[in-house]
């Protein structure tokens, strides 16, 4: 079952890019932008992750930190995160239970992890649910929501 608009963000623990632990509770209180990606160093990925790079500042000043989740190992997003400066969190999902406790769809016949964003208002809970394999609009879409909290 995937998660919907109005719904509570399910809590999760996992190993952030330099090995440390994330736990979602610390996080909650402020805007959190949450996108699930198929896979680092692919060019939707990486042109994804970099807008959420250029336009990061932009959610900081509102608040909020973006938090990226694949099912790549810790190293593998030390290594993107490095290669493309990305400031913000990567988190590694290599048992993919964050994933299904979101309820992230697959796509492309169940073969790719799919490409969801999730905007959670400080409250905990989910206001935007955004699922396109496109990169290019998750961005903007999460960005204009996060200005109406």
């Amino acid at each position: 079952m995937s998660i919907q608009i109005g719904d509570k963000v399910p809590s999760f623990t996992a190993k952030k890019q330099d090995g440390g632990t994330f736990d979602l509770n610390d996080y909650l209180g402020k805007p959190l932008v949450i996108y699930f990606y198929p896979k680092d160093f692919t060019p939707g990925c990486t042109t994804q992750a970099c807008s959420f790079r250029d336009f990061y500042q932009d959610f900081q000043d509102l608040g909020a930190e973006v938090i990226g989740i694949s099912g790549d190992t810790a190293a593998s997003h030390e290594a993107f995160q490095s290669k493309y400066k990305l400031p913000f969190i990567l988190l590694s999902d290599y048992d993919r239970k964050i994933r299904k406790a979101f309820g992230v769809p697959t796509s492309l016949f169940g073969l790719l992890p799919g490409r969801v964003t999730y905007v959670v208002h400080p409250d905990g809970t989910i206001k935007m649910v955004f699922n396109s394999m496109s990169a290019k609009n998750h961005i903007t879409k999460a960005l204009e929501m996060v200005r109406e909290f």
